[in-house]
């Protein structure tokens, strides 16, 4: 080991490999040209699928807006396609179950994004920097023994 290195690159000439380059991902559909992708957010699970179009979104067989009434949960789902500046230009249809409304839309939101990431993976970087596409995996936590709850105890009284 007398050879000086120099830089990263003469590393890996001296380890007789090279330099990996970050790795290619490549778009992946299925047989009628959708992306497919599946999002969880507390007991939710929601899976979309991603294809061009214009813009519509269909949760369950019914429109957003009856859906997800509330417009905090209709802009919770359309963040990632503001984010990537996609608005408008993808029909998504959705299936979610469990979980309340609040669970639901977050596993949507992260369904979609990964479907968008496969359907474009240049879109990765964008969505990744905004953290929809790490999926929260904060749960609900048992109840215990000996406890009103989680970890409430029942009230105390000396008498």
């Amino acid at each position: 080991m007398t050879d000086n290195i120099q830089s990263l690159g003469d590393l890996g000439g001296a380890l007789g490999g090279s330099v990996s380059e970050a790795p290619r991902y490549e778009q992946k559909l299925d047989a009628q040209g959708r992306a497919y992708a599946t999002g969880k957010r507390k007991d939710a699970v929601a899976r979309v699928w991603v294809k061009p179009g214009s813009g519509k979104i269909t949760i369950n067989d019914r429109d957003i807006e009856v859906y997800f009434a509330r417009p905090v949960l209709r802009m919770i789902l359309q963040q990632p396609l503001a984010v990537a500046n996609r608005n408008g230009q993808y029909d998504i249809r959705v299936t979610v179950a469990g979980g309340g409304l609040s669970g639901q839309a977050g596993a949507v939101r992260h369904g979609l994004s990964k479907a968008l990431t496969y359907y474009e993976p240049e879109l990765r970087g964008v969505l990744k920097k905004e953290g929809f596409l790490t999926r929260d995996s904060r749960v609900v936590e048992r109840k215990k023994y000996g406890r009103a709850k989680a970890r409430r105890s029942f009230q105390f009284s000396k008498r």
